[in-house]
């Protein structure tokens, strides 16, 4: 939209303040005993928590409804647009799973209630845990963890605690490859490990010899994430899992981009030993916005006795939560975690079934590979393996040549009316942009995304792009300041 209609349509009814004395939205009792218990709520709320004044606006119904309904336009989801973040898979979340994720028997229930009464969600986490089990090619699940990174630190605190059991204690090293996500260093650290960067060769994957190289006697465990974050398969994987299996350490597999495997392989069949999956992003459950998440952690049989408790199990019918694993690292999470996102999975799992989810990671696959191959390659070049297909992301850069670079690319499409890619990461590619679109998109979005992502660099090229964003309901920000410092009024 023009620039000053945007400033007319979003800004000043945000900047106004709107509310009148006495203006109303609601209609107040009539009852004398009520209204004066309305009128005056230190009846109902105790001196400690009672504020001296609190400003309220005084606004109608309509005007409220209003405020609300502009506030949720300005923001972007996947509901209205692209959203192709790479790594994050941001795909479509089917309704069915919001509709009995909302239902009475998942709103109602509380964490506390006796087994005996929620028998029938207890069963359904178990379903789901034996069926994350036979994707992954693992033993069994612990489906407490509540995000990708906390499955993380389970995996890594359950690898110190099963070599700590089996003359490994001093084992404080865990090989981590140079294109990992941030989160894999960063668990590793907080488990009280050592990080060995292993370094990606010229087509940007992981060589068995250079784990060879690095593997020693201190080596406790890799940390590894197939395909990599440049959207590569990585072609050695076996022989790295060996590799590190000879030196007395464990495999991790990190599955934030399970969603190109789905039916195609399994991480246990490949030699990993533990396996985290993120279920808001290849099981189409709500991702961003903070939360909430899920991340379940899976393992091999030797390793089963030591997940995070309570993990669902069964036992002459009946299902409980079980918190009596031998070895277990413990609890990281209240009770079994985010419920209502792995009802959510458990759902798109039965929806789809084992074809449809092998489905899934074919026209993922399909999508990225096309996207990619539309763009103009001179303008935005990939840095690794040109000649090999991705699987379900592809990262490119952005053409030296031209000022601004990979974030001007990214402010300028969301004028487009579609998201912009993940930018600068992964870190071994210079100004990237990494690019998600899932197997949501049909084939005009594709081209649409592509034709956008390729009149942009026209622009840039031609000095004509000017600032932007333009017609969004806010112009560009600071990145940094976005965040922090946060200025916070209180009212008291």
């Amino acid at each position: 939209m023009p620039r000053k209609f945007r400033q007319a349509y979003w800004d000043e009814p945000l900047l106004k303040e709107l509310g009148r004395p006495g203006r109303l939205g609601m209609l107040a009792p009539s009852d004398p005993k009520v209204l004066r218990r309305f009128n005056d709520p230190s009846s109902l709320v105790p001196a400690s928590m009672r504020r001296t004044s609190l400003a309220l606006p005084e606004l109608s119904e309509l005007q409220v409804l209003r405020h609300f309904n502009r506030l949720s336009q300005m923001n972007f989801s996947v509901e209205l647009g692209m959203y192709p973040l790479g790594s994050c898979t941001m795909k479509y979340n089917p309704k069915v799973s919001e509709m009995i994720a909302g239902s009475d028997g998942m709103k109602h229930a509380h964490p506390l209630q006796p087994p005996e009464t929620v028998q029938g969600l207890l069963s359904i986490l178990y379903e789901l845990e034996r069926s994350l089990s036979e994707i992954a090619g693992m033993s069994r699940f612990s489906l407490s963890t509540a995000a990708g990174a906390q499955g993380e630190f389970a995996g890594v605190l359950m690898i110190r605690k099963y070599l700590g059991q089996h003359g490994g204690a001093d084992r404080d090293e865990i090989l981590v490859p140079d294109s990992a996500h941030g989160t894999n260093p960063a668990s590793a650290a907080m488990a009280g490990f050592k990080v060995v960067k292993v370094p990606s060769d010229a087509t940007g994957q992981v060589r068995a010899s250079s784990v060879k190289e690095l593997a020693s006697e201190k080596t406790a465990g890799m940390m590894f994430t197939v395909p990599n974050t440049l959207g590569l398969f990585e072609s050695e994987v076996v022989e790295v899992c060996d590799a590190v299996h000879r030196a007395g350490g464990l495999m991790y597999y990190d599955g934030a981009n399970m969603n190109a495997l789905l039916g195609k392989v399994r991480p246990g069949d490949m030699g990993f030993d533990i396996v985290h999956l993120n279920l808001h992003k290849t099981f189409a459950t709500p991702h961003g916005g903070g939360g909430p998440g899920a991340g379940p952690v899976g393992v091999t049989r030797k390793l089963a006795k030591y997940l995070p408790v309570p993990v669902v199990s069964s036992k002459k019918g009946k299902y409980f939560l079980d918190y009596g694993l031998k070895d277990s690292i413990g609890p990281l999470k209240g009770f079994v975690g985010n419920s209502a996102i792995l009802l959510r999975a458990y759902v798109y799992i039965r929806l789809l079934g084992s074809a449809g989810l092998s489905n899934v990671s074919s026209l993922a696959v399909l999508a990225a590979n096309y996207l990619w191959k539309s763009l103009d390659p001179e303008a935005f070049p990939v840095s690794h393996a040109k000649d090999l297909r991705r699987k379900h992301e592809a990262v490119v850069s952005v053409s030296g040549d031209l000022p601004g670079g990979a974030m001007t690319v990214a402010k300028a499409i969301l004028d487009y009316g579609m998201h912009a890619p993940t930018v600068y990461f992964p870190l071994i590619v210079s100004e990237a942009l990494m690019i998600e679109p899932t197997e949501s998109e049909p084939l005009e979005m594709l081209d649409e995304y592509a034709e956008a992502m390729n009149t942009i660099y026209a622009s840039m090229k031609a000095g004509a792009l000017g600032p932007v964003p333009k017609n969004t309901s806010v112009g560009k920000v600071d990145e940094v300041k976005a965040s922090h410092p946060m200025t916070l009024r209180v009212h008291w």
